[in-house]
This record gives C-alpha cells, structure tokens and sequence, in this order.
C-alpha cells in the first residue's frame, strides 16, 4: 500500500511504500540543506533493521553535503542491519557518484519501483 508523502521540511518528504520508508530530496542539497535533513535521516536510519529508499530525482543540484548524507545513511543503515537503496537519475549526480565510487556501494536505480523490486529479490543486506 502507497501512503502520500507527508512534507517535513522544504527539502525532505517521508512515505511507506511496499514495507519500506522512501525518503524524497529535493531542490538543491548543499550544507543548507543537510542541516534540515539530517535530524530526519538520522531518525530514519537510527531504526534496526529499516528498509530505505533514498530518492534523488526531484533534486536539481548536489554537493559533497549531499555525498556526507548519503555515505551517513549508509554506514547507519548498514550498522542496524538494514537495507538501503538508492534512486537517481540526473546525470551529473550520476557522474559524481561514479568518480566517488558511491555508485559501487549504492548502485543507483532509476525508480523508487525498481529499487524496490531489488529489494525483493535481494537476500542480505548491505
């Protein structure tokens, strides 16, 4: 079951899809941002075995606050025992995340369903 994404801050939107929390970005994610976003990504991330789903295709710029918070949920996530995914598509968030090698640790997948269709068919976690 879909729930509407709920609006926390002008930069974060949080739903339930499928038995897993999809948290949107938006707009530009810069050292701004991440201090709005942080408090909930933490929260979201700081629950033992959580199933997330980062989704980045509503932001139109990325800087290395952004790469911080992504490589922050991850080490959370990973550290619960949870499952982390994450949904891009701008290509030259993309390209950031290749040179970073981001992309080998969260391959990116171009929709929220696809993430979780990966999700179903994974078997451990990150």
């Amino acid at each position: 079951m879909r729930q509407e994404p709920a609006p926390l801050t002008r930069f974060v939107r949080v739903r339930r899809e499928r038995g897993h929390t999809v948290l949107e970005l938006r707009g530009e994610i810069d050292i701004a941002a991440a201090t709005e976003i942080i408090p909930v990504l933490d929260r979201l991330t700081g629950v033992p075995g959580v199933r997330l789903v980062i989704d980045l295709r509503g932001v139109t710029f990325f800087d290395c606050s952004g790469l911080r918070l992504l490589y922050r949920a991850r080490g959370r996530v990973r550290d619960g025992g949870g499952q982390l995914y994450l949904v891009c598509t701008h290509p030259l968030t993309l390209r950031v995340f290749r040179v970073t090698g981001l992309s080998r640790l969260l391959p990116p997948h171009p929709t929220p369903e696809a993430a979780l269709e990966q999700s179903g068919a994974a078997s451990g976690t990150l």
